[in-house]
């Protein structure tokens, strides 16, 4: 079993006389990859029990999925975001298997799951059978285009979503190819983050009157809830926002300018105030006069002449003397950081945002930390990405009451 290593960047977790908020709360995650079982890491952060079922040959495809690790069975993906899970094995497409999920589902709260909709339908584990055995049960399903509507069999992934739902086509430069917006699955963290609220306002409405209920989320429209003005402004007016590469069509300075050394920085101005407060950092505050460009809509209309004077503003100095200057005058800015920086960043180490667990076989993992802060019940890490099945038998002993034969009798039949 993992544990927390005793680095300054840990936070307390839940003890006797302090449980955590979801302590008590026995969650299924049946999905595989990261919508929707994210959704289930941060329930086990916060006190929930987690049991991520897997097929018993392979397991969740995740755990191949990115940089792989000594253990074989574990990515460094999987060690991160499959944490404070316990692995049982259970194959769903046999009958005892589906038997022994059913009743596993009748003694938890939640299930977490991201099939294509039929799925659970078709192994004979749909809403109605799942129900049925757990009235009370709170079902989280996340897919590519939820439920319902004509797209809802396609496969979905976060790249595919980002797409659909208007993200990617605002990500990159005018009139080039759109970029990716980033290489992290961003539609995946956020259906989960949906879909986790979904889960508490149900697991409330449990709370009040003994009924469990459906959440169901689309990673699309976890994408496109995400775009600010973008639906009203085309409704009212058909305007369709085009890629602006680094900057704002709301604002001007607002982007990314380089630095003498050739690193990079984020300047924001959106006010007048908080240009007046550049053009004093740069030396130069006649800029912000009322004749030249001290006025938001002058700035929109001179948009390149006041970027090409930043930039070459920001080309004369190194990057922590233009750090220094902003920061001395109040104006919005940051270091465009890489994961190289964040290491050394003191803000992240008095936040604690990195978390070091000592994983078994492999000694020091670093990961992000919990988010939210809690301040009387913040979440902890109890263990990284398990190995496969190393909860099956405590889950068929303990939960489901099964005897040691029983137990032996499933593993020969590789139903577990």
């Amino acid at each position: 079993m993992s544990q927390q290593g005793a680095s300054e960047d840990q936070r307390p977790g839940d003890t006797p006389d302090r449980p955590l908020p979801l302590s008590g709360i026995r969650v299924i995650d049946v999905g595989t990859f990261l919508a929707g079982p994210y959704a289930a890491a941060i329930m086990g952060e916060f006190g929930a029990e987690v049991l991520k079922v897997e097929h018993p040959i392979g397991g969740d495809p995740m755990r191949r999925f990115g940089i792989p690790t000594r253990r074989g069975d574990a990515t460094l993906a999987w060690l991160s975001e499959a944490r404070n899970k316990k692995s049982v094995t259970i194959d769903l497409r046999r009958p005892r298997g589906v038997e022994l999920f059913i009743k596993l589902v009748s003694r938890s709260d939640v299930l977490v799951e991201n099939f294509r909709p039929g799925t659970l339908e078709a192994w004979g584990l749909g809403w109605k059978v799942l129900s049925a055995a757990n009235p009370g049960l709170v079902m989280l399903r996340v897919s590519g285009y939820g439920q319902t509507g004509p797209y809802r069999h396609r496969p979905g992934f976060a790249h595919i979503a980002h797409a659909i739902g208007g993200l990617s086509y605002l990500a990159g430069f005018p009139g080039e190819t759109p970029v990716v917006p980033g290489t992290a699955p961003l539609g995946d963290y956020m259906s989960s983050l949906y879909g986790m609220i979904g889960v508490m306002l149900a697991l409330r409405y449990k709370a009040r009157t003994g009924h469990g209920q459906v959440i169901d989320v689309g990673i699309y429209e976890a994408v496109f809830r995400q775009l600010d003005e973008l639906a009203p402004a085309y409704g009212m007016s058909g305007k369709i926002r085009e890629r602006e590469g680094s900057g704002s069509f709301v604002a001007v300075p607002h982007g990314h300018f380089r630095t003498r050394e050739g690193k990079w920085v984020a300047i924001a101005c959106t006010t007048d105030r908080m240009f007046q407060r550049l053009a004093e950092a740069m030396g130069r505050p006649e800029l912000a006069s009322s004749t030249q460009y001290g006025e938001q809509r002058k700035r929109l209309a001179a948009r390149d002449d006041v970027n090409k004077i930043v930039t070459e503003w920001a080309l004369s100095l190194t990057r922590e003397e233009l750090l220094e200057r902003c920061i001395a005058r109040e104006v919005p800015v940051g270091k465009l950081n890489s994961i190289a920086d964040i290491f050394e960043d003191e803000h992240f180490r008095a936040r604690g945002n990195l978390a070091t667990v000592t994983e078994d076989g492999l000694g020091p993992v670093t990961v992000p930390n919990v988010v939210p802060t809690l301040s009387q019940t913040p979440g902890r890490i109890a263990n990284l990405g398990p190995p496969l099945g190393n909860a099956t038998y405590e889950v068929m002993r303990e939960v489901l009451e099964l005897s040691a034969a029983e137990i032996s009798h499933l593993r020969q039949q590789r139903i577990i």
